[in-house]
């Protein structure tokens, strides 16, 4: 018997970076476990930053395959309100996904599985029953977001406990969650984003499995809670693969800057500050955090970002903040716009610090690194990952910050919590034992190294077993045109 091919997995993520890079982290991670592995990649992308990143990630990874989706054009009245880009995006993938079945089909080597984002799961699951293939779920967020959006079709069911006067909400086997923390949108079940959430966390259930960009140190309770079906009952296995293993993309322009800027800079003295890939600052607020690092005599590092998709990325960074401060500071920041290399900027020795809005790719870069953060959330699943983030020792976060782009943090209180990050030796040591757990897990025969392995070697097992059958049913067939009474 010949060895059986090995397991030909499609990657589809959704929309933004903070999809796409867990996404082709996972495809490196894969190719390396003697998989092919395919990226489906939806065009046109909302940013030049997918666009490039993906461009740069296939030219590197040479023996990722890679399909394209091209999506349909929009049927929105040119009237309609204005729409979340990102969310657009999403629902024009919905809208384009009747094309992705002949793709699927046609490849060759057949695909064995196909792992699609949390927010593609409802759409995808009925073609893939029909192909017959597996899909597993990566998830993009945190453990106890999933939890919140596995439970919502339930919430929004019952707008007489879930409700703006409501102070928190009871999922069962897990502790209250504050709404405070929850995401406005989700009071509102017409609202787009919330029944794209609605949708797909009634459709998980069709899938093999929820792959985590988490370990099980992290966030042991909730993991635990969701695995003996307190939660909810018909939730596959979640199975924490993280902190997913960094692929280092060299691609853009503002590399050499900030690389040789912090090479010049003393251990552990820079406060690194970005807000993802999405999180557009009010000019109020750049003003605020202008005045609280001015004040702090901290080094910093502070990649700014004035839209939701950059439209002036050729405008320098220095346009948008006060010549003053540019001047008094000048020897101890850099300020730059664009996209950089976060994994890249957080291994560097001189980072000391760093102030997030709590996205969850961020968290687990800053666990891989021990990091120490201070959490500024801004939007979306954030909250819940800045206390899942505290909780396990990873940093700060200051409750009372408004969130949103209509509340204001005044200078002199960033200053103060900036200092707090920067010199506070406990929290520090705190840091790198996330650090040494984060390793450990990802290491040989760690959590999260097996729980991968284990998904990988299911679908070899398939694979095995379905040349067995074909071999047994072509053994039948030659059986069947012998003479009687041959052997």
């Amino acid at each position: 018997m010949s060895t059986p091919q090995p397991p030909h997995i499609a990657l589809f993520p959704s929309a933004g970076m903070g999809h796409l890079i867990p996404f082709l982290r996972l495809a490196a991670m894969l190719e390396k476990q003697d998989s092919i592995v395919t990226v489906i990649a939806a065009r046109p992308t909302v940013s030049i930053a997918e666009s490039d990143h993906l461009s740069s990630f296939l030219r590197h990874n040479p023996k990722i395959n890679h399909l394209e989706l091209q999506l349909t054009p929009s049927f929105r009245r040119a009237d309609s309100a204005p729409v979340d880009p990102f969310l657009l995006q999403m629902d024009l993938i919905s809208q384009s996904i009747f094309l992705l079945p002949p793709l699927l089909s046609s490849s060759s080597p057949p695909f064995s599985a196909i792992f699609v984002d949390f927010l593609l799961v409802a759409e995808i699951a009925p073609f893939a029953k029909t192909l017959q293939l597996p899909i597993y779920v990566l998830s993009t967020t945190s453990v106890a977001f999933v939890s919140l959006t596995a439970y919502l079709p339930v919430l929004a069911s019952n707008p007489a406990e879930f409700n703006k006067t409501s102070t928190e909400i009871k999922i069962p086997g897990l502790p209250p969650m504050a709404m405070s923390s929850l995401p406005p949108v989700f009071l509102d079940s017409s609202h787009l984003f919330t029944s794209i959430i609605i949708t797909n966390s009634q459709a998980l259930s069709d899938a093999k499995g929820i792959l985590m960009n988490t370990f099980d140190w992290f966030q042991p309770s909730t993991l635990a809670a969701l695995n003996k079906d307190r939660v909810i009952k018909s939730l596959p296995p979640i199975l924490p693969i993280g902190p997913l293993e960094p692929c280092h993309v060299p691609h853009d322009h503002n590399g050499d800057q900030y690389r040789s800027w912090l090479e010049n800079q003393p251990a552990e003295s820079v406060v690194y500050i970005s807000f993802g890939s999405r999180t557009a600052m009010s000019r109020d607020q750049i003003r605020e955090l202008e005045k609280g690092l001015e004040k702090t005599g901290w080094r910093f590092f502070w990649v700014l970002k004035t839209s939701k998709v950059d439209k002036d990325d050729q405008a320098d960074a220095e346009h948008f903040l006060n010549e003053s401060f540019l001047e008094i500071t000048k020897n101890k920041g850099l300020v730059i716009k664009g996209w950089v290399d976060q994994q890249e900027i957080l291994e560097h020795p001189a980072i000391g610090g760093f102030l997030s809005h709590c996205g969850w790719n961020s968290v687990m870069e800053a666990a891989l690194q021990g990091v120490p953060m201070l959490a500024w959330p801004q939007d979306g699943d954030q909250r819940l990952n800045a206390e899942v983030m505290e909780d396990a020792g990873l940093g700060l976060w200051e409750r009372n910050w408004d969130w949103g782009p209509n509340g204001i943090v005044q200078g002199e209180e960033i200053e103060k919590k900036i200092v707090e990050l920067m010199t506070d030796e406990k929290l520090r040591e705190r840091a790198k034992m996330v650090r040494e757990e984060a390793r450990k897990a990802v290491g040989s025969g760690g959590s999260s190294d097996k729980a991968i392995r284990e998904v990988v070697e299911s679908l070899h097992l398939i694979l095995t077993r379905h040349a067995w059958e074909q071999i047994n049913v072509l053994r039948g067939e030659a059986e069947a045109k012998l003479p009687i009474g041959s052997s």
